[in-house]
Protein backbone atom coordinates (compact mmCIF):
# COMPACT_ATOMS: atom_id res chain seq x y z
CA UNK A 1 0.00 0.00 0.00
CA UNK A 2 1.17 3.59 -0.96
CA UNK A 3 1.89 6.02 1.56
CA UNK A 4 -1.08 8.63 -0.25
CA UNK A 5 -3.14 5.00 0.31
CA UNK A 6 -2.20 4.48 3.74
CA UNK A 7 -2.81 8.71 4.73
CA UNK A 8 -6.19 8.66 3.34
CA UNK A 9 -7.22 5.12 5.52
CA UNK A 10 -6.24 6.19 8.67
CA UNK A 11 -6.64 10.09 8.20
CA UNK A 12 -9.32 12.44 7.65
CA UNK A 13 -8.90 16.50 7.66
CA UNK A 14 -11.68 18.12 7.37
CA UNK A 15 -11.73 22.06 7.42
CA UNK A 16 -14.47 23.50 9.18
CA UNK A 17 -13.75 26.77 8.27
CA UNK A 18 -10.90 29.45 7.27
CA UNK A 19 -9.52 28.93 10.88
CA UNK A 20 -10.70 25.58 12.39
CA UNK A 21 -9.76 22.41 10.90
CA UNK A 22 -11.25 18.65 12.19
CA UNK A 23 -8.51 15.90 11.83
CA UNK A 24 -9.89 12.35 12.72
CA UNK A 25 -7.70 8.86 13.39
CA UNK A 26 -9.00 5.65 13.16
CA UNK A 27 -6.39 3.97 13.94
CA UNK A 28 -6.50 4.04 17.84
CA UNK A 29 -2.61 3.19 19.06
CA UNK A 30 -0.99 5.42 16.50
CA UNK A 31 -3.90 7.91 18.03
CA UNK A 32 -2.41 7.68 21.07
CA UNK A 33 1.12 7.64 20.15
CA UNK A 34 0.54 11.06 17.97
CA UNK A 35 -1.36 12.84 21.08
CA UNK A 36 1.37 11.47 24.09
CA UNK A 37 0.67 10.95 27.20
CA UNK A 38 -1.55 13.18 28.73
CA UNK A 39 -1.51 15.44 25.50
CA UNK A 40 1.52 16.15 26.37
CA UNK A 41 2.51 15.89 22.48
CA UNK A 42 -0.77 18.07 21.24
CA UNK A 43 0.43 20.65 23.86
CA UNK A 44 4.12 20.72 22.05
CA UNK A 45 2.12 20.96 18.43
CA UNK A 46 -0.19 23.67 19.38
CA UNK A 47 2.62 25.72 20.82
CA UNK A 48 5.04 25.01 17.81
CA UNK A 49 2.46 25.70 15.50
CA UNK A 50 0.88 28.57 17.58
CA UNK A 51 -2.30 27.11 16.96
CA UNK A 52 -5.16 25.82 19.72
CA UNK A 53 -5.97 21.98 20.16
CA UNK A 54 -8.89 20.16 21.41
CA UNK A 55 -8.92 16.63 22.00
CA UNK A 56 -11.84 14.23 22.39
CA UNK A 57 -12.05 10.85 21.26
CA UNK A 58 -10.62 10.53 18.11
CA UNK A 59 -11.37 13.43 16.94
CA UNK A 60 -8.46 16.44 16.87
CA UNK A 61 -9.68 19.82 16.13
CA UNK A 62 -7.21 22.61 15.21
CA UNK A 63 -7.69 26.77 15.46
CA UNK A 64 -5.53 29.23 14.43
CA UNK A 65 -4.46 31.12 11.70
CA UNK A 66 -4.60 29.52 8.07
CA UNK A 67 -0.90 29.03 7.61
CA UNK A 68 -0.82 27.85 11.58
CA UNK A 69 -3.18 25.39 11.27
CA UNK A 70 -2.02 24.27 7.38
CA UNK A 71 1.58 23.88 9.53
CA UNK A 72 -0.36 21.55 12.19
CA UNK A 73 -1.91 19.14 9.53
CA UNK A 74 1.26 18.87 7.87
CA UNK A 75 2.81 17.80 11.29
CA UNK A 76 0.23 15.51 11.89
CA UNK A 77 0.79 13.67 8.49
CA UNK A 78 4.11 13.76 9.20
CA UNK A 79 3.54 11.75 12.45
CA UNK A 80 1.18 9.45 10.88
CA UNK A 81 3.97 7.95 8.44
CA UNK A 82 6.31 8.01 11.17
CA UNK A 83 4.05 5.47 12.89
CA UNK A 84 3.35 3.71 9.68
CA UNK A 85 6.97 3.07 9.66
CA UNK A 86 8.68 2.52 13.08
CA UNK A 87 5.33 2.38 15.32
CA UNK A 88 6.67 5.32 17.71
CA UNK A 89 6.88 8.51 18.13
CA UNK A 90 9.48 10.27 20.00
CA UNK A 91 9.89 13.26 21.44
CA UNK A 92 12.22 14.68 18.81
CA UNK A 93 9.45 13.79 16.02
CA UNK A 94 7.15 16.69 17.21
CA UNK A 95 9.98 19.45 16.89
CA UNK A 96 10.88 17.21 13.74
CA UNK A 97 7.37 17.13 11.75
CA UNK A 98 7.29 21.26 12.65
CA UNK A 99 10.68 22.20 11.62
CA UNK A 100 10.62 20.10 8.26
CA UNK A 101 7.02 22.17 7.21
CA UNK A 102 8.86 25.49 8.07
CA UNK A 103 12.18 24.73 5.99
CA UNK A 104 10.79 22.84 2.87
CA UNK A 105 6.78 24.35 3.27
CA UNK A 106 5.90 21.00 1.31
CA UNK A 107 4.87 17.47 2.69
CA UNK A 108 7.88 16.08 4.06
CA UNK A 109 7.31 11.87 3.56
CA UNK A 110 10.54 12.32 2.23
CA UNK A 111 11.97 12.62 5.58
CA UNK A 112 11.87 8.30 5.31
CA UNK A 113 14.00 7.65 1.92
CA UNK A 114 16.86 7.01 4.04
CA UNK A 115 14.76 5.06 6.92
CA UNK A 116 17.52 2.70 8.97
CA UNK A 117 15.72 -0.32 10.92
CA UNK A 118 17.10 -1.69 13.91
CA UNK A 119 16.59 -3.88 16.79
CA UNK A 120 15.21 -1.75 18.49
CA UNK A 121 14.29 1.33 16.95
CA UNK A 122 14.14 3.09 13.43
CA UNK A 123 16.22 5.55 12.20
CA UNK A 124 15.07 8.37 10.02
CA UNK A 125 17.10 11.66 8.60
CA UNK A 126 16.39 14.62 10.63
CA UNK A 127 17.68 16.97 8.07
CA UNK A 128 18.47 16.88 4.77
CA UNK A 129 22.38 17.07 5.29
CA UNK A 130 21.64 13.86 7.38
CA UNK A 131 19.44 12.06 4.43
CA UNK A 132 22.48 12.56 2.30
CA UNK A 133 24.53 11.53 4.95
CA UNK A 134 22.75 8.34 5.62
CA UNK A 135 22.79 8.06 1.80
CA UNK A 136 26.69 8.06 1.37
CA UNK A 137 26.71 5.50 4.11
CA UNK A 138 24.98 3.11 2.06
CA UNK A 139 26.44 3.61 -1.63
CA UNK A 140 30.20 4.88 -0.67
CA UNK A 141 33.23 3.32 -0.05
CA UNK A 142 34.73 5.99 2.01
CA UNK A 143 33.21 8.84 3.49
CA UNK A 144 34.17 11.32 5.51
CA UNK A 145 31.73 13.81 7.88
CA UNK A 146 32.87 17.27 9.63
CA UNK A 147 30.56 18.97 11.94
CA UNK A 148 29.67 19.99 15.27
CA UNK A 149 28.34 17.79 18.12
CA UNK A 150 24.63 16.58 18.16
CA UNK A 151 24.36 16.46 14.46
CA UNK A 152 24.21 12.37 14.33
CA UNK A 153 27.70 11.50 12.70
CA UNK A 154 28.83 8.80 14.73
CA UNK A 155 24.97 7.61 15.58
CA UNK A 156 23.96 7.69 12.16
CA UNK A 157 27.29 5.40 10.89
CA UNK A 158 26.85 2.95 13.75
CA UNK A 159 23.05 2.30 12.82
CA UNK A 160 24.38 1.88 9.26
CA UNK A 161 27.46 -0.13 10.13
CA UNK A 162 25.63 -2.87 12.47
CA UNK A 163 22.76 -3.10 10.71
CA UNK A 164 25.39 -4.39 7.20
CA UNK A 165 26.44 -6.61 9.90
CA UNK A 166 23.35 -7.59 11.40
CA UNK A 167 22.48 -8.54 7.10
CA UNK A 168 25.27 -10.31 6.55
CA UNK A 169 26.63 -7.61 4.34
CA UNK A 170 29.69 -7.54 5.90
CA UNK A 171 32.19 -9.79 8.41
CA UNK A 172 33.31 -7.05 10.65
CA UNK A 173 32.43 -3.16 11.97
CA UNK A 174 35.65 -1.46 13.59
CA UNK A 175 35.88 1.31 15.72
CA UNK A 176 38.55 3.43 16.01
CA UNK A 177 39.91 6.71 17.90
CA UNK A 178 42.82 9.00 18.57
CA UNK A 179 43.74 8.28 21.96
CA UNK A 180 43.54 11.71 22.91
CA UNK A 181 41.97 12.79 25.88
CA UNK A 182 42.97 15.88 28.45
CA UNK A 183 46.78 14.57 28.29
CA UNK A 184 45.95 10.77 29.27
CA UNK A 185 48.00 8.06 27.57
CA UNK A 186 46.53 4.44 27.10
CA UNK A 187 49.66 2.76 29.37
CA UNK A 188 48.80 5.05 32.07
CA UNK A 189 44.75 3.15 32.00
CA UNK A 190 44.23 0.05 33.89
CA UNK A 191 43.22 -2.79 31.75
CA UNK A 192 43.57 -4.71 28.84
CA UNK A 193 43.77 -3.25 25.13
CA UNK A 194 39.91 -2.93 25.28
CA UNK A 195 39.20 -1.77 28.58
CA UNK A 196 41.82 1.38 27.59
CA UNK A 197 40.22 2.41 24.66
CA UNK A 198 36.54 1.76 26.13
CA UNK A 199 36.28 5.07 27.77
CA UNK A 200 37.32 6.50 24.42
CA UNK A 201 34.91 4.83 22.78
CA UNK A 202 31.63 5.53 24.93
CA UNK A 203 30.05 7.97 22.54
CA UNK A 204 29.68 4.65 19.91
CA UNK A 205 28.91 2.49 23.09
CA UNK A 206 25.71 4.71 23.53
CA UNK A 207 24.60 4.15 20.27
CA UNK A 208 25.32 0.81 19.60
CA UNK A 209 23.55 -0.03 22.99
CA UNK A 210 20.20 2.26 22.58
CA UNK A 211 19.68 0.97 18.75
CA UNK A 212 20.92 -2.80 19.46
CA UNK A 213 20.76 -4.00 22.79
CA UNK A 214 23.61 -4.59 25.50
CA UNK A 215 23.98 -8.32 25.48
CA UNK A 216 23.46 -8.27 21.55
CA UNK A 217 26.42 -5.86 21.16
CA UNK A 218 28.46 -7.43 23.94
CA UNK A 219 27.98 -11.07 21.91
CA UNK A 220 29.20 -9.55 18.91
CA UNK A 221 32.56 -8.02 20.13
CA UNK A 222 33.47 -11.63 22.31
CA UNK A 223 32.72 -13.15 18.84
CA UNK A 224 35.51 -10.52 17.07
CA UNK A 225 32.32 -9.17 14.92
CA UNK A 226 32.69 -5.77 16.42
CA UNK A 227 36.27 -4.74 17.11
CA UNK A 228 37.76 -1.90 19.26
CA UNK A 229 41.05 -0.94 18.26
CA UNK A 230 42.65 2.28 18.23
CA UNK A 231 43.83 4.24 15.70
CA UNK A 232 47.34 3.63 16.41
CA UNK A 233 47.07 -0.12 15.75
CA UNK A 234 45.27 0.00 12.38
CA UNK A 235 48.76 0.83 10.77
CA UNK A 236 50.25 -2.14 8.46
CA UNK A 237 46.42 -3.70 8.05
CA UNK A 238 43.94 -4.75 5.12
CA UNK A 239 40.44 -3.75 6.03
CA UNK A 240 38.47 -6.43 4.33
CA UNK A 241 34.82 -7.20 4.39
CA UNK A 242 34.39 -4.17 6.76
CA UNK A 243 32.80 -1.42 8.53
CA UNK A 244 35.06 0.87 10.07
CA UNK A 245 34.46 4.34 11.92
CA UNK A 246 37.33 6.67 12.68
CA UNK A 247 35.47 8.82 15.15
CA UNK A 248 36.60 12.54 16.35
CA UNK A 249 39.13 12.38 13.51
CA UNK A 250 39.68 16.19 14.87
CA UNK A 251 42.05 14.41 17.26
CA UNK A 252 43.82 12.73 14.24
CA UNK A 253 47.10 13.95 12.19
CA UNK A 254 47.05 14.42 8.72
CA UNK A 255 49.27 11.32 8.53
CA UNK A 256 47.59 8.84 10.45
CA UNK A 257 44.10 10.13 8.37
CA UNK A 258 45.86 9.08 5.23
CA UNK A 259 47.43 5.80 7.03
CA UNK A 260 43.83 4.65 8.01
CA UNK A 261 42.14 5.43 4.71
CA UNK A 262 44.73 3.64 2.75
CA UNK A 263 43.97 0.28 4.88
CA UNK A 264 40.97 0.14 2.62
CA UNK A 265 40.69 -3.55 1.00
CA UNK A 266 37.47 -5.15 -0.63
CA UNK A 267 34.14 -4.97 0.29
CA UNK A 268 35.06 -2.41 2.58
CA UNK A 269 33.51 0.97 4.06
CA UNK A 270 35.57 3.57 6.03
CA UNK A 271 33.87 6.72 7.66
CA UNK A 272 36.11 9.28 9.04
CA UNK A 273 34.33 11.85 11.43
CA UNK A 274 34.90 14.40 13.15
CA UNK A 275 33.93 18.34 14.66
CA UNK A 276 36.95 20.63 13.24
CA UNK A 277 36.28 22.96 16.24
CA UNK A 278 37.05 20.54 19.10
CA UNK A 279 40.36 20.10 18.88
CA UNK A 280 42.10 18.37 21.65
CA UNK A 281 45.92 17.96 20.43
CA UNK A 282 48.46 20.30 22.31
CA UNK A 283 49.32 21.80 19.13
CA UNK A 284 45.89 22.05 17.33
CA UNK A 285 47.75 23.01 13.99
CA UNK A 286 48.67 19.38 13.95
CA UNK A 287 44.81 18.30 13.10
CA UNK A 288 44.65 16.70 10.14
CA UNK A 289 40.38 16.45 9.38
CA UNK A 290 40.57 19.88 7.56
CA UNK A 291 43.44 19.32 5.79
CA UNK A 292 42.63 15.65 5.09
CA UNK A 293 39.26 17.20 3.52
CA UNK A 294 40.59 20.03 1.60
CA UNK A 295 42.98 16.98 0.01
CA UNK A 296 40.44 15.04 -1.22
CA UNK A 297 37.43 17.04 -1.55
CA UNK A 298 38.01 16.62 -5.53
CA UNK A 299 38.31 12.72 -5.62
CA UNK A 300 34.14 12.23 -6.61
CA UNK A 301 34.90 8.51 -5.37
CA UNK A 302 34.64 9.74 -1.88
CA UNK A 303 31.67 11.46 -0.45
CA UNK A 304 32.15 14.75 1.95
CA UNK A 305 29.40 15.61 3.81
CA UNK A 306 29.38 19.20 5.79
CA UNK A 307 26.76 19.70 8.93
CA UNK A 308 26.16 22.72 10.76
CA UNK A 309 24.34 23.94 13.63
CA UNK A 310 20.94 23.51 11.61
CA UNK A 311 21.59 19.94 11.87
CA UNK A 312 21.92 19.41 15.24
CA UNK A 313 19.42 16.81 16.44
CA UNK A 314 20.29 17.10 20.46
CA UNK A 315 18.38 19.09 22.53
CA UNK A 316 17.12 22.52 20.23
CA UNK A 317 19.82 24.68 22.70
CA UNK A 318 22.78 22.71 21.33
CA UNK A 319 22.30 24.48 18.32
CA UNK A 320 21.80 27.82 19.88
CA UNK A 321 25.27 27.67 21.80
CA UNK A 322 26.96 25.82 18.42
CA UNK A 323 25.70 29.29 16.90
CA UNK A 324 27.07 31.54 19.78
CA UNK A 325 30.48 30.49 19.81
CA UNK A 326 30.52 30.70 16.13
CA UNK A 327 29.30 34.12 16.23
CA UNK A 328 31.72 35.11 19.38
CA UNK A 329 34.94 33.28 16.76
CA UNK A 330 33.78 35.05 13.95
CA UNK A 331 33.52 38.94 16.55
CA UNK A 332 37.11 37.77 17.27
CA UNK A 333 38.70 37.14 14.12
CA UNK A 334 37.40 41.14 13.21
Amino acid sequence: MSEISKLEENLNIKKIDKKTVNIQITDNEMLMSIVGQFDQNLKNLANLTKTNIFFRGNSITCKGEKVNTDAFCEAIKFLVNKYFLTKIIEKEDIILSVKKNIELEESNVKSFKQLIKTPRKSVIARSEKQSDYIKALKENDIIMSLGPAGTGKSFLAVSVGITMLMEKKIERVILSRPAVEAGEKLGFLPGDMKEKVDPYLRPLYDALYELFGADKIDKKIESGEIEIAPLAFMRGRTLKNCFAILDEAQNATETQIKMFLTRIGENSKLVVNGDPSQVDLINKSQSGLIKSRNILKNLKEIKIIEFDHNDVVRHPLVSKIIRAYQMKSTDDKN
